[in-house]
């Protein structure tokens, strides 16, 4: 019965998951010590998964057995939520929900729950490595106390291009500015002229893909397609400038720039957020409010403006500013 107790929030949790969308996934392997007496030893393989802003799911198998008793161990599945965690440095919170079966006890199925926080980092834009600490409550067996465990988590994108709404009343954005007053207007804000004729060149290269097809992990080349950061790389590419591929590294190059758009340039990496975490979307400014990207509809331009009612979508979840050249 207390395994029964535990299975149906499992399977509501699962099939969250399965049917998440395109979110940011993973998959950890997990080592933890529950000081009690004794000591019990646990070790997991876990499939994580965003669901909504920063709050994640996590589904997992799990080993469980005492140090001291060979013959007793429990094996079973798992279900937690997180808040803060996945692909982002820093604290992050956890509790969930366990059960299974036991080999060498007096009964045959167990159950428990858990909760505590982590630390997160992440060396690279792939990996992150956690340290845990968890109160941990075990029964039949009567056991609980302090786990304190390690992780190791592989994460990556499901793919497709970042959510966006459909407005039927949207404004259009206007045409992007042409090549020589882009120019004209780096100048004015005090580029030099090398450094205008470059990025004017970034912003014609990306306006020359305008309506090509979104195609997840595209660079414009025999994929036919660009997805967002493919984009960027490609119209800097253009003028032989050497930038990261992926929007998460994008992310920190350059200088950041202050987001007021009296502020920007043509030619500045727009970032933003679309799950309220790390960032996952980025956008050329091209000037006038406005910024060429690659989305759902493919390479478009759209307005960067709280009044607008598409453009509004884009402003919520505008995180950042980056300029290459100055």
């Amino acid at each position: 019965m207390r395994f029964q107790r535990v299975a149906l929030p499992i399977i509501t949790l699962a099939g969250t998951l399965v049917s998440g969308g395109a979110q940011a996934q993973g998959i950890a392997l997990e080592a933890a010590r529950l000081i009690a007496d004794p000591d019990w030893s646990f070790y997991r393989v876990a499939y994580t998964q965003r669901l909504i802003g920063p709050l994640g799911g996590t589904l997992y198998g799990t080993f469980l057995s005492p140090r001291s008793t060979a013959d007793l161990a429990l094996y079973g599945v798992g279900a937690s939520l997180t808040l803060f965690q996945g692909g982002e440095p820093g604290l992050y919170f956890m509790g969930g929900i366990e059960g299974g079966t036991a080999t060498g006890a007096s009964q045959s199925t167990w159950s428990g729950w858990w909760a505590g926080a982590g630390f997160e980092v992440v060396p690279f834009n792939f990996l992150s490595l956690g340290v845990e600490g968890r109160w941990h409550s075990l029964a039949p067996i009567d056991v609980e106390g302090l786990e304190l465990g390690a992780r190791v988590q592989v994460f990556w994108s499901t793919g497709g291009p970042p959510p966006q709404p459909s407005y039927t009343e949207a404004r259009p954005a206007a045409p992007v500015p042409g090549q020589p007053k882009v120019r004209a207007d780096l100048i004015e804000a005090g580029a030099s002229a090398d450094v205008a004729d470059r990025l004017s060149g970034v912003v014609a290269a990306a306006t020359a893909a305008m309506g090509t097809p979104y195609v997840w992990g595209g660079t414009g080349g025999t994929d036919g397609g660009f997805d967002c950061s493919g984009l960027i790389q490609y119209a800097y590419g253009t003028q032989g400038i050497s930038i990261p591929r992926v929007s998460r590294d994008q992310a920190e190059i350059g200088r950041k720039i202050s987001k007021k758009i009296g502020d920007l340039r043509p030619g500045d990496i727009l970032t933003f957020s679309t799950r309220g975490g790390p960032v996952t979307h980025v956008g050329l400014y091209v000037g006038e409010g406005q910024f060429i990207h690659s989305a759902s509809r493919g390479v478009q331009l759209s307005r960067l403006s709280s009044d607008d009612p598409y453009g509004r979508w884009w402003w919520k979840r505008w995180v950042g500013v980056r300029r290459v050249l100055d």
